[in-house]
């Protein structure tokens, strides 16, 4: 791990040098790592990423390799120090900052929010459920556990309207394999279970392809908004290194391109975002008082 950790320290010298020169010369030294969140599946992941890796590269000056995570090994592997840089899900940006000091860089901005966004409890229109108060004894299913706005956002909703969830649920359930946020939301238009938890991102894009209809659900609580898919960099990550990515990432525009196997490809598109945007660590901070009201990481008590 130590040879990981000092490819972070890139000599401040060789640095200047990158910078003056304009970046467009990639150096030979071994690849920093960029670790990026596998939604569904790696294959998937490298497609979005491996644009925007590439157009950082070329930016930077450095070699960059783009590693698919999963997200329960994220903890693990970035305390390892296997990364300079990271792209995950705002709850395992908290997460990383209390346990290992991940800095933050930008946001991804994406749907009506920008580089926010918000979780909802549904139901379908017609089940007679139609508040919040009636999903008690209702059969609910959630997105994946570490999931901002398809588990956390949700469970806190029901928190605070003094609705226990391991009590007042009839029974509840949690999707596997691919396109977690999409089978939350067929599982309730289809009848499978009564309510969702909902990404207001997914519900917005869903309605935006033609899968579903606005009309066909009741939102009956949205969370306040809180901060999307964040990009942060290692601790010891060289601070002028972290500056010239963020700075890339700001410049980027949709009619930016890289190749990717000889044909041109725009980064933004491939990566499913509108661009990116500088938050504040203090942004973070209802995603925070969430976690620490559902007791689940990095503030859990056993």
């Amino acid at each position: 791990m130590k040879r990981i950790r000092d490819l972070r320290r890139l000599p401040l010298l060789l640095v200047a040098i990158l910078l003056l020169a304009g970046c467009e010369q990639v150096s030979d030294a071994p690849a920093l790592r960029i670790a990026y969140m596998n939604c569904n599946s790696e294959k998937e992941t490298l497609q979005r990423f491996l644009p925007l890796t590439r157009y950082l590269e070329k930016k930077l000056g450095v070699q960059l390799e783009a590693v698919p995570v999963d997200t329960q090994e994220f903890d693990e592997r970035f305390g390892q120090e296997e990364f300079a840089f990271t792209h995950t899900n705002s709850l395992l940006y908290v997460m990383l900052k209390e346990d290992h000091g991940l800095q933050l860089v930008a946001a991804d901005k994406r749907g009506q929010f920008g580089a926010r966004t918000a979780g909802a409890i549904i139901s379908r229109k017609g089940s007679g459920i139609d508040k919040l108060e009636d999903i008690r004894g209702k059969r609910m299913v959630f997105g994946p556990q570490l999931a901002p706005t398809g588990y956390l956002a949700q469970y806190d909703l029901m928190l605070r309207a003094g609705i226990e969830p391991e009590r007042d649920l009839g029974y509840y359930a949690m999707p596997q394999g691919s396109f977690k946020h999409e089978k939350v939301i067929y599982g309730v238009y289809f009848g499978e279970y009564d309510v969702a938890a909902a990404p207001v991102l997914d519900l917005e894009l869903m309605v935006g392809e033609g899968k579903i209809s606005a009309d066909d659900f009741h939102i009956l609580a949205q969370s306040p908004i809180i901060p999307y898919c964040t990009l942060g960099a290692a601790g010891d990550t060289d601070p002028k290194l972290v500056k010239k990515f963020r700075q890339a990432l700001m410049e980027l525009t949709p009619d930016d391109t890289v190749e990717i196997d000889g044909e041109q490809v725009k980064v933004l598109k491939a990566a499913w975002v509108d661009g990116f945007e500088q938050l504040t660590d203090e942004d973070y901070d209802p995603i925070r008082e969430m976690a620490k009201r559902a007791n689940m990481p990095p503030y859990q008590q056993f």
